[in-house]
């Protein structure tokens, strides 16, 4: 089994099911009392946040490739970003050290690709919408990605940051991202990924209705498959 870094806390709150998911499917591989081998390096996400306000994304990679080497020198044999936000540092991370990175949206499009579908909505942080680092990926295999009208960007953002990654749950918050979900099926979403990793925090499959893509859950996933998987 090859030992898995994570790089998390941004935000604590969506680490914990990264964690939990990726021992629960290796004990579902293995059985018995299997779980991951892995190191965790957990940011303070105050200190990113206050980067990623100001758009100084090279400290904000700095960080990043710091905590990358950190966990090659613990034994990591190949790194996980535990966000979607910070992919946009994926490169920097990769230019850093010899150790593969699991991007999160190419877990995403497998699944979508299995799934059958081209066009999907985007919720996420307002730079995971907004700008190009994540989308442009999601293009480049085929798959056409539409984001909310400004007034849903702005709440979907807001949300995450004022209340998601701080660990509260509002039922008019809920209200509001099934609202922007139905505005994308309307806008032709076969389905919507959660591009966020404390947006399941807030909203399921009942929440939709159409097929919504977690991607914490497919990362983690994927990262647990990839620790068994032989070379």
């Amino acid at each position: 089994m090859k030992t898995i870094g994570m790089i998390g806390g941004m935000s604590w709150e969506s680490t914990l099911p990264y964690y939990r998911l990726i021992n629960q499917t290796i004990r579902d591989q293995l059985g018995g009392l299997h779980s991951a081998k892995l190191v965790l390096y957990s940011v303070d996400f105050h200190d990113i946040e206050q980067l990623q306000r100001c758009g100084d994304w090279q400290r904000a990679g700095e960080a990043m490739t710091q905590a990358a080497r950190a966990l090659q020198a613990a034994g990591a044999d190949f790194l996980i970003l535990c966000t979607n936000t910070m992919h946009k540092v994926a490169e920097s991370i990769e230019a850093a050290v010899p150790l593969a990175l699991l991007h999160i949206a190419d877990a995403t499009a497998t699944a979508i690709h299995q799934a059958g579908l081209s066009r999907v909505g985007l919720l996420g942080t307002r730079f995971t919408m907004e700008q190009d680092f994540y989308r442009q990926r999601m293009r480049a295999q085929g798959i056409d990605v539409i984001v909310p009208d400004a007034a849903g960007r702005d709440d979907v953002h807001r949300i995450i940051y004022e209340e998601l990654c701080q660990g509260r749950i509002l039922d008019n918050s809920r209200q509001r991202y099934r609202q922007v979900i139905a505005n994308l099926v309307e806008s032709g979403a076969e389905a919507v990924i959660l591009g966020c990793t404390e947006i399941t925090l807030l909203v399921s499959a009942d929440d939709a209705p159409v097929p919504l893509f977690d991607t914490t859950a497919l990362h983690a996933h994927a990262a647990a498959l990839h620790s068994l998987a032989v070379d």
